[in-house]
């Protein structure tokens, strides 16, 4: 495991108020996760939206492709699923760097509840607005966790599989040229990486015949500040992996972390993981910060994830 120096936050001013997180709010441990930070400017999305086993599916190719061979990659988003402007930019980035990339409705159109504007109080408001804003940022959090209830392996495995097997089917040409599907997950997008690297998975069968279906779906996988993760996804393993973790996230704590770095090493997994200092949960999805040591890091993440998919 890998510590990166510290991204030590800048002086904020009356300007960058709106970026900061009160990370002990009900709210601080979501925010980054279910709502999209402000896209970065004059950046916009180039892939298109489209259906593969009845799910829709955004997806993103190289400018070359099909004449140039492409290997083909999951993009598994966090909360705010594949309409988001900001992870549709995350696909692009991977198709420009010669991935032919399916983001798939994850979540059957059934995004995390959002919307920032009710997570950051004005502090130019009355004590009794401010009480209004802490009920109604209490009440996103409790529906925020009602969701997360509902994004279960039982619901979400049966989507990634379909998935998969159209992608056998339409795309047998990008997948033949990697030697597999590579995936790339993002807050409880990056815990479906991991399912989806293990040799066996009964929860992703099919709802009526109770089979299991047989793994690993990937042959690598690399991850961001997932969630909802526990030290039981990581065994079984069978595929390479790359964590980008970020120090004391109460969505992915250090106890699970480091179970999960032992259970691997135990069971010979190929992996590395990057621990990121002075960073928000979700901070390596596309998106702008004020902090320049934030975006920075955002760089960094990407890189990392970027080189071992390819280097694999």
């Amino acid at each position: 495991m890998t510590e990166l120096p510290n991204a030590t936050r800048a002086p904020e001013s009356d300007a960058q108020e709106d970026a900061s997180v009160d990370e002990s709010s009900p709210m601080g441990q979501h925010e980054h996760c279910v709502t999209d930070r402000p896209t970065p400017a004059g950046q916009g999305s180039t892939g298109e939206i489209i259906k593969l086993n009845d799910i829709d599916v955004y997806i993103s190719k190289p400018a070359d492709y099909p004449h140039s061979p492409s290997r083909l990659l999951l993009l598994l988003t966090g909360g705010t699923g594949i309409k988001s402007t900001n992870n549709q930019i995350q696909a692009d980035m991977y198709a420009s760097e010669g991935f032919l990339v399916l983001m798939p409705d994850m979540f059957g159109g059934e995004t995390a509840p959002g919307g920032k504007e009710a997570y950051f109080a004005d502090h130019s408001t009355s004590l009794l607005d401010q009480i209004k804003l802490k009920a109604v940022e209490v009440a996103k959090s409790f529906m925020i966790d009602m969701w997360l209830a509902r994004v279960t392996e039982a619901k979400i495995m049966p989507i990634l599989l379909k998935v998969i097997e159209a992608a056998h089917e339409q795309y047998p040409d990008a997948i033949k040229y990697g030697g597999g599907i590579y995936a790339a997950g993002y807050c409880v997008g990056g815990r479906y990486v991991l399912l989806l690297a293990k040799g066996s998975h009964d929860s992703g069968a099919d709802e009526e015949s109770g089979m299991v279906k047989k793994g690993p779906h990937i042959k690598a996988g690399a991850l961001a500040h997932a969630a909802s993760v526990t030290p039981d996804d990581f065994k079984d393993l069978q595929a390479p992996l790359s964590l980008v973790c970020v120090e004391n996230d109460a969505l992915f704590t250090d106890e699970v972390r480091k179970a999960g770095e032992d259970i691997m090493t135990r069971d010979n997994v190929e992996h590395e993981v990057q621990v990121y200092p002075g960073v928000p949960h979700g901070f390596a999805v596309t998106g702008q910060y004020q902090e320049s040591a934030i975006m920075d890091a955002q760089v960094t993440a990407y890189e990392q994830m970027l080189k071992w998919l390819k280097e694999h």
